[in-house]
């Protein structure tokens, strides 16, 4: 049990990361050249995204009973996001109220550079014709190379949509394509997660060396607000959502340990996407649910950016002396409503939106995103696993929502009883398990 726990990804990880911090306190400015380890590791996992999401929503897509199918789940899906999502934000919107973390700080913006922002200081709130013209892509390999993930899914809808028109024979001939081609691209994703480990690494002790715990100490309140905020939403919130879905919040985590990890040295989702959806297919989720659900989360699911928003632009107006009313955080929510989704598991995408969420609403001046910033990448680590575990949450409370998930399958696995190793590792059609009976234990030498 020993040996297979210390060969496991997700001990490498946690030694990757146990071994990046202390490598950051000590030799601070070696850390920080470091970086690139962290960068080689997720750009290798971007570089497989598209075509892996392509596959499994084709797929899935073509596979469901009908199109009207396609858009019942669609409609729940979105629904689902909207709800847990204003949830989140509520969250961190009365949790910052009540702590505090800016007050008393009494920050000038005339005295604040403005130079540091970059990039960020120009950002805007996107409108909601320029985030739907967005969606489209001006070419289908435009959207494949750029790895818009939102432009390659509308894509894929649509190539499954058009799968199930044809005819059985053909269709069936370019979905056995599909699958194998799926089957090679995930057997690519695992050859680059060998690599996490080395990429955790670089990734969290380039973020030790370079903000060390000065910045740490300094805006300690706002972040141990956001992550004992987080917790709790994923404990109450998500763990409710768990319960009436059938499952335990407590094994899914420990059944995800390994992404988590990932997440957590990283900052990016996006390093753990193919992996997350084969394991929630694992799982006994069908794989059109999966394929609509989990990639379409990246963007309109992003539980942990929410509750950094409101708790982010609160500190800023907190810290810079400016009140507050009941009108402006209404507006502030309504504002963030819209700026919270497009994130697509990009590190350091919430900056850009809560400097958009400034800008829209005039009552907090976007410098004041200078108190925040030093410390962002130590923010985004809690709100990346935040918004992991809430898409894998998402995923299972749609399935269950369809019935489209096997529930004793799931337990089963998620208990342990069954290795998911043993699953990932064998060709399993889950569109042909049987919704009624439990997935057997391997036997030995079968």
């Amino acid at each position: 049990m020993s040996k297979k726990v210390f060969s496991s990804l997700y001990f490498k990880v946690l030694l990757g990361i146990v071994l990046g911090i202390a490598f950051g306190f000590i030799q601070p400015d070696i850390a920080v050249k470091l970086k690139p380890l962290g960068d080689v590791f997720i750009n290798l996992i971007k570089m497989i995204i598209t075509p892996v999401i392509f596959c499994t929503v084709a797929v899935g897509i073509a596979r469901m009973e009908s199109l009207k199918a396609v858009g019942r789940v669609g409609g729940k899906t979105l629904l689902y996001f909207e709800i847990v999502t204003t949830l989140a934000l509520l969250i961190g919107l009365v949790v910052v109220h009540f702590v505090q973390p800016g007050a008393g700080i009494h920050a000038d913006p005339a005295t604040m550079d403005a130079s540091a922002l970059g990039k960020f200081a120009h950002a805007k709130q996107q409108t909601t014709q320029e985030f739907l013209m967005g969606i489209i892509p001006h070419s289908v390999v435009g959207a494949f190379a750029e790895g818009n993930l939102l432009q390659v899914l509308l894509f894929s809808v649509l190539f499954g949509m058009s799968l199930s028109h044809m005819g059985e024979k053909p269709k069936m001939a370019i979905l056995g394509t599909l699958d194998r081609f799926s089957n090679a691209f995930l057997g690519v994703v695992n050859l680059i997660m060998k690599l996490a480990p080395i990429g955790a690494f670089g990734a969290i002790t380039f973020t030790i060396g370079k903000y060390g715990v000065g910045a740490l100490a300094s805006l300690g309140k706002l972040v141990a607000c956001l992550y004992i905020t987080s917790a709790l939403f994923v404990i109450i919130i998500l763990g409710l959502v768990c319960k009436f879905s059938g499952i335990n919040i407590w094994q899914l985590i420990k059944y995800m340990k390994e992404e988590i990890f990932i997440t957590l040295g990283t900052a990016s989702t996006e390093a753990v996407l193919p992996r997350s959806m084969e394991k929630m297919e694992a799982l006994g989720i069908k794989k059109s649910v999966v394929g609509l659900v989990f990639p379409t989360g990246y963007s309109f699911n992003l539980d942990g950016a929410a509750i950094y928003l409101t708790m982010a632009a609160s500190f800023i107006a907190q810290a810079m002396d400016i009140h507050l009313d009941l009108q402006h955080q209404i507006t502030l929510m309504l504002v963030l409503l819209l700026t919270s989704k497009g994130g697509a598991g990009v590190a350091g995408a919430a900056l850009i939106a809560l400097a958009a969420t400034l800008s829209a609403t005039n009552i907090i001046p976007v410098v004041g995103m200078t108190l925040v910033i030093g410390i962002d990448r130590i923010l985004n680590e809690m709100r990346a696993v935040v918004n992991l575990i809430g898409n894998c949450v998402a995923t299972v409370a749609i399935g269950r929502w369809e019935k489209s998930i096997d529930l004793d399958r799931a337990n089963l696995v998620l208990s342990g009883k069954v290795d998911v190793e043993d699953l990932l590792d064998k060709d399993v059609d889950l569109d042909v398990i049987d919704n009624a009976s439990p997935v057997a234990a391997p036997q030995p030498g079968k």
